[in-house]
């Protein structure tokens, strides 16, 4: 069969059932681990910054809270292009390449990481290239949106959401295993000496690579361009160039964040709305054929409904990857070390039970789209939302008491549950919400809604590390949460006034 599919009507039941169904499980099942491996390469440094801290780094406990940060504006920033990139380049195309790339990254750290003296600005460029794997994200989803018909798009896509978010987990398990000996022996390069101990802290970043290698090869073969997505496709070398040219102006978007942010220091919350202007602009000065293929897309930019399922959307999803990004590190921080600064001897392993929470949430991803396939997106998504502002408080109340206490362990198991509770919420909500758009909006406008509520979103990746390690630095890291749960609040009036009330404008 050729990789350009013409014909594909799967709200007809008898293709769907005779043709269909087939290549849509098919595609799914190669777009899963494709974006697993995406979100691990992300949000790798999230452990990676914990053994860095561990290993002596000459590292404030900012600066690495700043390169999870990194990482997070990046990938946010480099959503934006990758919320248009099917329309214009084809799924199987953009899945195969933006996967290619994240070799760079994992190859990049595998040397950095070889020597302690590696300067911070060396650390730095290897975290916003590992943004190329949050970018990922915004076209798969677009990209699956297109295999299904809308009665399973909830499923569906909560099944390539939820377990593409998975590799959080698996990346918090498998990196802190294959740093204790040496995996690819002389081609890995030396061991580093750390507590009388050998790490070869290295193969955070080496282990990826041959996996996805093999996940290029089977994206490149097994997966399928639709001409539902990609009406105009044109050559497979003409496509790939429209892919490399759009994530170029993405990351060209995230140095001018990065610089505004680092080099002149100004405040994140003036970046963020800058970074994505610059980024939505230099898109659409693009000449020639791109130029009019975006014009249409975003049409999207005209309905308040988009920008309320952003805002939405950013509760769940911001909160589920800004979290992962954040909770080894916090929980390092909070219980690791007493009010006096000193070493806490009784301090929990962040690597024993930060994994859990990406875990349970990923794993509640599906389960929040596969009810509200059968419920309603938008009364999942308000009882959810008033168990995440119950959980997030409860959070901050034994974060504080952990900070003042000289024996902060005591308060780790009612934290961890409290949490879970939460990371569950941000899964449950995520398949709710994206259950949501597909009822809100018509075929051609919500593949593009689904990659630019993500994009937005993903900028929790950026702020929430950002705020944790401002308040950790202030000695007030529960003042962030108690932010978070009011953000929370103003999202549950929203929902409820606009489509969860009898008599709402969109009930859905």
């Amino acid at each position: 069969m050729s990789s350009y599919i013409e014909k594909w009507d799967v709200e007809d039941e008898s293709f769907w059932e005779s043709t269909g169904k087939k290549i849509a499980a098919r595609n799914l099942w190669i777009s899963i681990p494709s974006l697993l491996c995406a979100f691990a390469v992300w949000l790798a440094w999230s452990v990676i910054t914990v053994q860095m801290k561990n290993m002596g780094f000459p590292f404030d406990t900012v600066q690495l809270f700043t390169l999870s940060a990194i990482a997070g504006l990046s990938g946010a920033t480099l959503r934006i292009p990758n919320s248009f990139l099917i329309a214009i380049a084809g799924g199987r195309n953009v899945i195969a390449l933006t996967t290619a790339l994240l070799m760079a990254p994992t190859l990049g750290l595998g040397f950095a990481l070889q020597d302690i003296n590696t300067p911070f600005t060396t650390f730095a460029i290897l975290a916003a290239l590992s943004g190329l794997g949050g970018g990922n994200f915004s076209s798969s989803m677009s990209n699956i949106n297109f295999f299904f018909p809308k009665r399973m798009q909830g499923t569906s896509l909560g099944l390539n959401a939820g377990l593409g978010n998975i590799g959080v987990s698996i990346m918090q398990i498998l990196i802190p295993f294959v740093v204790t000996f040496s995996l690819f022996g002389a081609m890995g390069g030396e061991g580093l000496s750390v507590n009388g101990g050998m790490s070869y802290i290295q193969n955070a970043g080496f282990v990826w690579v041959p996996i996805l290698l093999v996940l290029v090869l089977v994206a490149w073969f097994g997966m399928n361009n639709l001409s539902t997505a990609t009406p105009n496709l044109g050559s497979t070398s003409s496509a790939l160039f429209k892919i490399l040219g759009l994530v170029g102006v993405g990351g060209v978007g995230a140095a001018i964040g990065l610089y505004l942010l680092l080099g002149l220091e100004l405040n994140m919350w003036l970046v963020l709305p800058v970074t994505i202007l610059v980024t939505v602009l230099m898109m659409k000065v693009i000449p020639g054929e791109i130029k009019s293929n975006l014009d249409t897309q975003f049409a999207i930019f005209k309905n308040k409904h988009n920008w309320i399922m952003t805002y939405l959307y950013t509760m769940t999803f911001g909160s589920f990857i800004g979290y992962s990004a954040a909770f080894p590190l916090l929980i390092r921080v909070v219980f690791g070390e007493l009010p006096d600064g000193s070493i806490n001897p009784n301090a929990p392993n962040p690597f024993a039970y930060a994994w859990l929470g990406p875990l349970v949430g990923s794993l509640a991803r599906p389960i929040g789209g596969w009810i509200s396939d059968k419920v309603g997106g938008a009364k999942i998504t308000q009882w959810d939302t008033v168990v995440m502002i119950l959980s997030t408080l409860g959070v901050a109340y034994y974060v504080k008491q952990a900070s003042a206490s000289s024996q902060p362990e005591q308060f780790f198991i009612p934290f961890l549950l409290l949490f879970l509770v939460l990371f569950i919420t941000t899964g449950i909500g995520n398949g709710s919400t994206f259950r949501m758009v597909p009822i809100i909006f018509k075929p051609s406008e919500a593949g593009p809604v689904l990659g630019w509520t993500a994009a937005v979103a993903a900028y929790g990746a950026f702020i929430i590390p950002r705020v944790f390690g401002q308040q950790v630095n202030a000695g007030t890291p529960e003042f962030a949460l108690y932010g978070f749960a009011v953000y929370y609040f103003t999202c549950l009036i929203l929902n409820w006034y606009y489509y969860a009330r009898k008599g709402a404008e969109i009930e859905c």
